[in-house]
């Protein structure tokens, strides 16, 4: 039982702790509301549980023995995420509710294969509980993770749409896009200049 306990203190504490997809989970709720931010949620929970089971099943091992493919997923992630970090900073100060604006479900599926947070998370969970050899164990990892993944980031979603009647005039919207877009932009340059180091 304790080995579950530590699992899902883990998985809360790396699912709830700020990031790439948090930030956009916030901003989303604070800019659509939590209905709307749920696509991108749902998106984001499958990708990384995904990710997860992949990485459980050894798809780590054949990335890190490709360092070409390994300095592509860097370099793709940190575009993908400024991309997402530059949408967020150009949003129009308003709350509307535009389909064509929000961030859907494949763009949070997409962000979790491409965020190195994610990539950090599943390898290191699944190394610090030796699940590389054991199915039944993988698969209670990757069921816990999953509830408490879409917990954690809805979460996020919902403290967002929280402080939209903080943001009710287009000025303050306006600056709190503009920081959340450039908290992001500024993740994904810290991120190149890792890969840059390496």
């Amino acid at each position: 039982m304790s080995v579950i306990f530590a699992m899902c203190l883990f998985s809360l504490s790396m699912s709830i702790s700020p990031g790439p997809v948090n930030l956009i989970t916030l901003s989303t709720g604070a800019n659509h509301g939590f209905k709307n931010a749920m696509p991108f949620v749902s998106g984001a929970t499958i990708g990384f549980t995904l990710l997860l089971l992949m990485v459980g099943l050894g798809v780590d091992g054949l990335a890190s023995q490709n360092q070409v493919l390994l300095d592509l997923l860097g370099y793709g992630g940190a575009a993908f995420i400024c991309y997402m970090g530059y949408k967020i900073v150009v949003s129009k100060p308003e709350i509307q509710i535009q389909s064509k604006t929000r961030p859907d479900f494949y763009q949070g599926f997409l962000l979790q294969w491409l965020n190195p947070k994610a990539w950090i998370a599943c390898i290191s969970g699944i190394s610090a509980f030796n699940l590389a050899d054991s199915l039944p164990m993988l698969g209670i990892f990757v069921s816990l993770y999953f509830v408490i993944c879409y917990a954690s980031i809805a979460s996020w979603a919902l403290v967002g749409d929280k402080i939209k009647s903080l943001l009710t005039k287009p000025g303050y919207l306006h600056i709190f896009n503009s920081v959340m877009g450039s908290a992001l932009i500024l993740v994904a340059l810290y991120l190149l200049s890792l890969q840059f180091d390496n």
